[in-house]
């Protein structure tokens, strides 16, 4: 049983993939990230050289994986807890890992893991992860409607992405041809009223059968009114629509508003995450 790490995306996807998509909810980072390096290059997320790992079982399956691209915290997906406890000891001699300063995974494995990094750490975030059980329309409905962005809406998508990743700690500014692409496909909506946009919300193509909402943004000047519950309910049924079975969301432990919006629309709780800082 071991770990194999490499920088070869292609043999990433080639061993690893079909793991990760024998169980796409708990893996949607993983597949959807790998697919925006496979379609967009090794920058798509910024300088670094993304890297990867796969964790092989004694009979020789491969049983989960993890993936960096760096500036963003390595993110461990499913695996069995020998690996995780193999991948603490790998994070003090492993090459490839020596630039590592925060990890993200399932909370009791980054307990685990913050033990055996051998260095002081800190949380920096919890996020949980949410899966659509049955869609419920907003209660009550909020004014106005929703539509797909088009290229028409660039300059204002730039804008409000790039406020979004500010207020969420996400490094970086919007991305254009990130934006393109969502808009090639439906997947990003803006919610009008009164035929001004309000709040916009996006999904990601369907991955393994899973899409992914987010970003869900709404202006500081229009917030509570339920744009953002129309918008995110308008996305979710969109994401339906291009063929995924699951429909899927990350937030913020720390945010009860954005966690009781996402309850009252029929998502219900898969898991915990908790990033990990070095320090």
């Amino acid at each position: 049983m071991n770990w194999t790490f490499t920088t070869d995306l292609a043999a990433f996807v080639r061993t690893a993939g079909p793991a990760l998509a024998a169980r796409p909810v708990p893996n949607t980072v993983l597949l959807s990230v790998t697919d925006a390096l496979a379609r967009r290059g090794p920058d798509a997320y910024g300088g670094g050289t993304p890297f990867f790992g796969w964790w092989t079982e004694a009979d020789g399956a491969v049983a989960g994986g993890l993936l960096c691209t760096p500036p963003f915290p390595l993110h461990l997906g499913v695996v069995p807890e020998e690996a995780v406890r193999a991948l603490g000891a790998a994070l003090a001699t492993e090459p490839l890992l020596a630039g590592v300063r925060t990890l993200n995974a399932r909370r009791r494995d980054a307990q685990v893991l913050a033990a055996a990094w051998g260095r002081p750490t800190r949380t920096s975030e919890e996020q949980r992860l949410y899966r659509l059980a049955a869609l419920a329309a907003p209660d009550p409905a909020p004014a106005g409607r929703a539509r797909p962005a088009t290229e028409a809406d660039l300059p204002l998508l730039l804008e409000w992405v790039t406020a979004f990743k500010a207020e969420a700690g996400v490094p970086g500014s919007a991305s254009e041809p990130v934006l393109r692409d969502r808009i090639s496909y439906g997947g990003t909506l803006l919610w009008e009223r009164a035929g001004s946009p309000v709040s916009l919300a996006g999904f990601s193509r369907a991955m393994g059968s899973a899409s992914r909402i987010g970003p869900v943004y709404t202006p500081p000047e229009h917030r509570g009114r339920g744009y953002a519950a129309g918008v995110t309910h308008a996305a979710s049924e969109a994401a339906y629509a291009t063929g995924a079975a699951e429909v899927l969301l990350f937030t913020d432990l720390a945010n009860p508003t954005s966690n009781g919006v996402y309850l009252r629309l029929g998502y219900t709780p898969v898991e915990d995450r908790t990033e990990i800082v070095a320090a």
